[in-house]
């Protein structure tokens, strides 16, 4: 990162707040995505908490690349009315979503391979019975180097070979339903300022197959951004993963963070996430 932009950073409104970070451990870290036998603990993580400083993004919105920070704000108007009815998010939500895609990245090809709606339950606890799916308040990576191209195969069948032979990248839309959202805001890690090091890749076991996705150890060059009160009308798209290696952002951390500028009626947030394939 040149030290233009560290200056530019430096000048943006910030707010203090506590996120969570993988702490260093002997062995790998797992975690089941299903409910487990009475005193069988759903994962082995050991966590830290450090408080760092989160930049408005705002007054740099512009100048953000999905090459370079690793992740961008746009306008994203819809015309999605229900986004509880499956059949509407595939007819309406999914082509404006791939569109946006594919105007902000140059891709030849998008494919939107699911969505997850999270709608805050008080004290609720993400991936347990009859609970919404939950905002993640971990920093973590989606994708690694072994699971970012096997999404391909999942999803594409007998093309993925060949689509393997060239480059391509895993984005997400991640929009709020209801707006503007202060509860549980993401925030979002310059892709540059992450270590090699500061990467510790993580299972996750389903009752099928075993995935595996980053966890993130604390670094204290790492530098936070984060997107206040946003609009149902804006959108942050974040790379997941990019098999380009010249030096673009390939992965991108983030996490839910509690925004102490929050007004203590803030309504809990519901918002969606769309996972696309990005083909070049």
């Amino acid at each position: 990162m040149d030290m233009m932009q560290t200056e530019t950073f430096a000048h943006l409104p910030t707010v203090e707040a506590p996120v969570v970070y993988l702490a260093h451990m002997p062995e790998k870290p797992h975690s089941y995505t299903f409910p487990q036998p009475p005193g069988m603990p759903m994962s082995n993580i050991v966590t830290e908490t450090h408080t760092v400083g989160i930049h408005d993004m705002r007054p740099i919105a512009r100048d953000l690349s999905l090459d370079r920070e690793g992740f961008e704000l746009i306008h994203s108007p819809t015309t999605q009315q229900n986004f509880y009815d499956e059949e509407e998010l595939r007819r309406v939500c999914y082509p404006e979503t791939e569109r946006a895609a594919m105007a902000a990245t140059g891709a030849k090809r998008v494919v939107i391979f699911d969505h997850t709606i999270r709608k805050r339950q008080w004290n609720g606890e993400d991936r347990m019975p009859g609970v919404p799916r939950q905002p993640v308040a971990r920093i973590h990576g989606d994708y690694t180097e072994t699971s970012g191209p096997q999404r391909v195969r999942d999803i594409m069948g007998d093309e993925a070979e060949e689509l393997l032979k060239h480059r391509f990248a895993i984005v997400n839309l991640w929009r709020p339903i209801t707006g503007p959202l202060y509860d549980a805001p993401l925030a979002l890690i310059h892709a540059a300022t992450v270590a090699p090091h500061d990467w510790v890749t993580h299972d996750l076991i389903y009752r099928d197959r075993v995935g595996e996705i980053f966890a993130l150890t604390y670094n204290p060059l790492h530098m936070w951004f984060y997107a206040p009160a946003m609009r149902t009308d804006e959108a942050l798209l974040l790379k997941c993963f990019d098999s380009e290696r010249d030096g673009r952002a390939r992965f991108m951390p983030h996490t839910s963070f509690e925004d102490p500028n929050a007004p203590a009626d803030k309504l809990p947030r519901e918002s969606i996430e769309l996972r696309m394939l990005v083909f070049f």
